[in-house]
């Protein structure tokens, strides 16, 4: 084994660091769990809803299904303002529409495990708005199987989320490139992101992230989960 050869290594093993109570079952938990808080949310979720209201709500949803604390606040983006990244502020005058598209993004935390979910919905019968929400799936499950099949890079993951995009239509947001999710927190193993990781990431440690946007109106989708061997 040369150095390059274990400078690599090094550095993928730095980067998938977990602390001592780090158990994959409870990644796969928390995962499962925050699944169910975001579907508890859609379904409070309808027309004239602001996104603080639903923020409010979610609360309650995250309540009844025992999470410790957040790890990211709670992102809901309707309408315009789901073209903004994580870090963006909203408009806060912007209220879901009957004919509207939004996302839920959660970071949550279960039995001292993170959660890392987001997914988008359309109100009413808007064809566009649909197909967006279903594009951030299928680029998706596209990139991740991708993985899956071909043991690809985070960097080259984010090279075939572009290249696909394209092809679909779609902008995608090239700022949002995934990241480690652990044992809470993951924030001290600095792990960067995703989309710069020049080796496979290990299943049931990275979360994928898809952000895309329609090529020339102002609402986009979001999409993400944990990379896993299915």
């Amino acid at each position: 084994m040369n150095a390059a050869t274990d400078h690599t290594r090094l550095a993928s093993s730095s980067r998938e660091a977990v602390g001592p109570a780090f158990d994959p079952a409870l990644m796969l938990r928390a995962r499962e769990r925050s699944w169910a808080a975001l579907r508890g949310i859609r379904e409070r979720m309808r027309p004239g809803i602001s996104e603080d209201e639903a923020r409010a709500e979610a609360a309650e949803v995250f309540r009844s299904l025992g999470m410790e604390r957040l790890w990211h606040p709670v992102v809901i983006r309707i309408g315009e303002n789901t073209t903004r990244t994580f870090r963006e502020r909203s408009n806060p005058d912007v209220r879901l529409g009957e004919d509207d598209i939004y996302f839920i993004d959660l970071g949550l935390v279960f039995d001292g495990h993170e959660g890392d979910v987001g997914d988008t919905f359309s109100t009413g019968t808007d064809p566009a708005k649909q197909a967006c929400a279903a594009a951030a799936r299928t680029l998706f499950d596209e990139v991740a199987g991708a993985w899956r099949t071909q043991g690809l890079s985070g960097e080259a993951l984010y090279a075939f989320a572009a290249e696909r995009a394209e092809a679909m239509g779609w902008r995608l947001n090239h700022a949002i490139k995934g990241h480690r999710v652990s044992d809470f927190p993951h924030a001290i193993h600095k792990a960067g992101d995703l989309g710069t990781l020049d080796c496979a990431p290990s299943g049931g440690l990275w979360i994928l992230e898809i952000q895309i946007a329609h090529p020339t109106e102002p609402y986009g989708a979001f999409y993400e989960d944990l990379l896993v061997q299915e």
